[in-house]
């Protein structure tokens, strides 16, 4: 038997164990840097598993290790988050959410029951492969400043420094038996804007008598538009969008200020910071030339995401010959933002899609909405494909 073939048996021997992992997590969820519980559960089924569990890390993170022969020849890493949402939960099943107001509405239940049982996969046929597997098990990815960057502040990349990383994270558009890979830019930065217009309000029948930061906000909008469409290269995917808008005011009254909250998304790092400045010139010369002011905070969210373009063809090959090139599907550019991204900034990195859709049963629902749920059978998928990425890396060259 293949050392493939014997991971993929130990997948399907374990799933029931991924999957009361799975459920116990889901009715037990915790949110972001408070997964205490959690985070202690992980490190009693890592030794349980017969895991070598280093330190907690950033609070409530973990790193743990499996060891094959000559461990110091390579290391590669594996990463899970760990952390929920604040939603209620709108599932009827038996593992629905114990916590009033806090569910596991985008996976992260599954991207820790998975490594969890690839560790244990890992265990079992550690005598046929060289290096080590580093296990990082995160908090806080929903919630800045990101339990990514944590990790790596207190030294989660270092002693010893993995030569890649590897993440997985559900798809409820992908039907459940397949992934999906994608080399390059993937997924987005992600900044908020907090925007505050001033003038002088007034009565509305004398419009004259003010600084109307209505009419100054509006001008402010269309502007910025042209920071997307003038300025940034068309190779460069880039988002800005104003969601929320408050002024206060009645129909009869002009307000003293206008509030804007919004978002801007890229996949550039130096084109980002140029147009945070950008942004806040453009805002400060349209409100200053109308008579009004402008505060313009940008508040720093998670980088954009690139999967190294050397290592990621190299594992979709991995997947294909794991699952069959037929359930590896090719990825889109995606412009929701991940705190995996931090770890892309400086390592070799690799993050994909595991499909948990099926639409037969009516698993159909996003994540982030009270109704999200997986088909099941992808956990099977969600072990042994991450238990196998690792080892196909430490038994090739």
């Amino acid at each position: 038997m293949t050392l493939k073939e014997q991971v993929k048996n130990l997948a399907q021997e374990n799933f029931e164990e991924v999957l009361a992992v799975r459920r116990y997590l889901h009715a037990h969820p915790e949110l972001s840097f408070k997964e205490y519980e959690t985070s202690k559960y992980v490190k009693e089924k890592l030794i349980e598993y017969g895991v070598e569990v280093e330190k907690n890390i950033a609070d409530t993170g973990l790193i743990a290790y499996v060891k094959g022969k000559n461990p110091e020849k390579k290391v590669i890493s594996l990463r899970a988050d760990m952390d929920a949402l604040p939603i209620v939960e709108a599932n009827d099943v038996p593992y629905k959410s114990k916590n009033e107001g806090v569910m596991h509405a985008c996976g992260h239940d599954v991207h820790t029951s998975s490594l969890l049982v690839a560790a244990k996969i890992l265990v079992a046929v550690k005598d046929q492969f060289e290096g080590t597997v580093k296990l990082l098990f995160q908090p806080g990815e929903e919630l800045l400043p990101g339990g990514a960057s944590l990790m790596i502040k207190e030294g989660a990349l270092q002693n010893p420094t993995p030569e890649n990383i590897i993440g997985q994270h559900v798809m409820p558009l992908i039907p459940a038996g397949k992934v999906g890979f994608r080399s390059g830019m993937y997924m987005a930065s992600a900044d908020e804007l907090h925007v505050t217009v001033k003038g002088q309000g007034g009565h509305a029948a004398m419009p004259d008598q003010g600084i109307d930061p209505i009419l100054i906000t509006s001008h402010i909008i269309v502007a910025l538009q042209q920071i997307v469409s003038r300025n940034s290269s068309p190779k460069v995917p880039s988002v800005l969008s104003f969601g929320d808008v408050h002024a206060h005011g009645a129909t009869n009254v002009i307000p003293n200020e206008v509030k804007l909250k919004g978002t801007f998304r890229t996949m550039n790092e130096e084109w980002r910071k140029d147009a945070h400045q950008r942004m806040i010139k453009i805002a400060t010369g349209i409100a200053e030339g109308m008579g009004g002011s402008v505060d313009f905070e940008v508040r720093h969210g998670y980088p954009y995401l690139e999967n190294d373009e050397i290592i990621t063809p190299v594992l979709k090959g991995y997947a294909e010959d794991y699952l069959g090139k037929e359930n590896v599907l090719d990825l889109d550019i995606w412009m929701a933002s991940e705190d995996f991204a931090y770890y892309s900034q400086e390592i070799p990195a690799m993050f994909y899609r595991l499909g948990t859709r099926n639409e037969e049963r009516g698993i159909t629902s996003g994540v982030h909405t009270p109704t999200f749920d997986i088909d099941e059978s992808a956990l099977e998928i969600g072990a042994g494909l991450m238990a196998w990425l690792a080892i196909a890396q430490l038994t090739n060259d």
